[in-house]
Formats: C-alpha cells, structure tokens, sequence
C-alpha cells in the first residue's frame, strides 16, 4: 500500500493482509498487525488515517450501521483485564454486526458459570486477549455493560496461549480446557461450545 492507492477504494475481506507495519505504519480500527504486517478484521474499504509522521491503516464496514448491545443480546468482546472478581472487555459486534465504536462490559465472578458460581477462579476461566461470546444483562452500572457466559454455548471462542509466542489460537479439548496444537501445552478456560460455522471469528492479536 502506498501513496498511489491512497485515493483508490480497496475492499477488502476478514484476514486479508493489507501491507507491511513499521514505525510509520501501524494498525488502526478495524486491522491488527501480526508478523509484521497488517492484517483486516472487517470486510470493508480500507481507509489511510495520517497523523503527522503517522499512517494509521483503518477499515471502515461496507453500510455501517448504529448499533448499541441491548438487554438479552449475544456479542463477541475481547478480555482486557482480569482479577480474582471480574474480568473487563471491550464489545466489538452484536450478534453478526461489527459496531462502528467498542463498548465496555464487565464479567463479574458470578456470572461467568451457571454451576458452582462460588467457585469460579476468574484466572482460569479468561486471559486477557481472549475472544469471548457473552450475553447482555440488564444494566447495572452507568459506565459498563454487565455480561454473563453462564451457558453452555457462552465462553472462550478464540485464545492465544501465554506461553506461545507465534499467535497460534489454542483448540478446545475439553469446556475448560484449551490446548496449544503446536507445543501442546494446556490452559484453563471457560469454553464456548461453538455451535455453528456462522459463529467463527476473525483472528485478532
């Protein structure tokens, strides 16, 4: 990608590598950069946001729409942070709609599990960088969007071990285990039990 391209409409799709990162050159909305390249997560028009010596390579959906998660609604976020009560992440889509701005939620402990909620350990069900399915609960706080996983098709859907540093997403083996297919290490997770293709993800760093 260059400056030639830069009043030309690039579509592009989920996965697509865009162009090569660097100090100038980095991933804004809607991409991510792995191995050094930039890489799309929507299916849209790539667009070149320059801040002074700064590109920011972005992709805007194709018929973006307002869409703000409702009470009873499933949406996909991505874990931010986690401790021994909640873990916090930010939504990025609504069912299959990809949100034109992140919106914050917060898992608390008892809510992550629909058994032996006393017991969860928050730190073996989520880490940060996880791709999780969640449900929207009836708000309770002004800043958050409380969720809930605490069903069997709910949970982990998409996660990179913290011993790996390839950025290879572990396979589930069990509902509360992930496995690395590469080293083969095992981790703790609250799984997701993914019942149709319509609900694969695109990869996210």
């Amino acid at each position: 990608m260059d400056s030639k391209q830069d009043n030309k409409v690039i579509i592009c799709v989920p996965g697509q590598r865009l162009c090569a990162a660097d100090e100038n050159t980095v991933a804004g909305h809607g991409t991510y950069e792995r191995g050094g390249y930039i890489y799309t997560v929507l299916t849209g028009r790539v667009h070149i946001r320059k801040e002074k010596m700064t590109q920011f390579i972005e992709v805007k959906p194709l018929g973006m729409e307002t869409i703000v998660p409702t009470v009873g609604d499933v949406v996909t976020a991505k874990i931010t942070v986690v401790n021994q009560r909640f873990a916090k992440c930010l939504i990025f889509c609504v069912g299959h709609k990809i949100l034109n701005r992140n919106y914050r939620g917060v898992l608390k402990k008892e809510d992550i599990r629909a058994a032996e909620r006393d017991s969860v350990e928050v730190q073996k069900c989520f880490r940060p960088g996880d791709v999780i399915l969640a449900r929207v609960l009836p708000q309770t706080e002004l800043h958050h969007y409380q969720l809930t996983t605490a069903e069997n098709e709910l949970g982990v859907v998409m996660a990179i071990s913290k011993n790996d540093s390839s950025g290879v997403p572990m396979v589930p083996i069990s509902w509360d285990e992930m496995q690395c297919p590469e080293t083969l290490i095992k981790e703790h997770r609250k799984v997701a039990r993914v019942v149709s293709e319509n609900n694969c993800l695109p990869s996210l760093s």
